[in-house]
């Protein structure tokens, strides 16, 4: 077996550019793991395309890295028994891609791609599972009874319920998140209608004579805001003009009580 110092760095680059690749942005249905002790080692776990007889199933299977990757093709094997055409009872695949039709610029993405779209359509004239793909051919039926049979019993079972779980809390979530939005909407419409509803108060002030500037009686006509802060300036502003008037009525009696002092000392 193969270990990590044994693998030329220039391979450990073109793994770590790969894997980083895939992490980053893993193909659909396929998950991708890699033997820390053995990193020509390389792990993935390919969900069965819908509509196959291989749906609902997780199959695992293997890469095996040449010393000289990407110049040389990997192995792959399915670690996951599976009814296929193209997958031996070992779980050895025969794909052209890992064959005679690979090339170095051809990454490990794609060669898992192509493994999971033998899934979906398989080649039975180069097949490695003889019994698979002669039932393929004259029997598609049977071929399909048999793979699921397979899928269910060695496969494990695709977590859908988990992705549902999700959604559904997810959905119910936001449902009950745009109902709390739509009652405090509510609520807040109906508190700014009733503040608006309300006669404005009304400030103590001396009366304004018939004829008065008409600016200054719209002033007064203006409601107070309906917050706290605005109602409390306008209680203080009530306050500071009582006081106001409160002076000036006494300073004028003053006057009055000199006015008559002096005119008794000049009688």
């Amino acid at each position: 077996m193969a270990t990590n110092e044994n693998l030329p760095p220039n391979v450990i680059k073109q793994l770590a550019k790969e894997l980083k690749c895939l992490d980053e942005s893993p193909p659909e249905g396929i998950k991708v793991g890699v033997n820390d002790d053995d990193f020509s080692i390389i792990y993935a776990d390919i969900e069965g395309p819908s509509g196959t007889p291989y749906e609902n199933g997780v199959f695992r299977m293997k890469l095996l890295l040449s010393h000289d990757f990407p110049h040389s093709p990997p192995k792959g094997y399915f670690l996951t028994k599976i009814f296929h055409p193209n997958i031996a009872n070992n779980g050895e695949i025969c794909v052209n891609t890992l064959k005679k039709d690979w090339n170095p610029s051809l990454g490990l993405r794609h060669v898992l791609i192509v493994v999971r779209c033998l899934l979906i359509e398989p080649f039975p004239e180069s097949a490695l599972n003889e019994q698979a793909g002669k039932m393929l051919l004259e029997n598609y039926d049977e071929y399909a009874r048999h793979a699921r049979l397979y899928t269910g019993i060695h496969a494990k079972p695709k977590p859908k319920f988990k992705t549902g779980a999700i959604c559904e809390s997810t959905t119910a979530l936001n449902v009950d998140q745009s109902n709390t939005s739509v009652v405090n909407v509510d609520q807040k419409n109906q508190a700014a209608s009733a503040a608006l509803s309300m006669p404005p108060p009304v400030a103590p002030s001396a009366a304004a004579p018939k004829g008065g500037n008409s600016q200054d009686q719209a002033a007064s006509a203006v409601p107070t805001s309906e917050t706290g802060v605005s109602g409390a300036a306008a209680t203080a502003t009530t306050g500071i003009t009582q006081k106001k008037e409160g002076v000036a009525k006494v300073q004028a009696d003053k006057k009055k009580m000199d006015a008559r002092k002096k005119s008794l000392k000049r009688l």
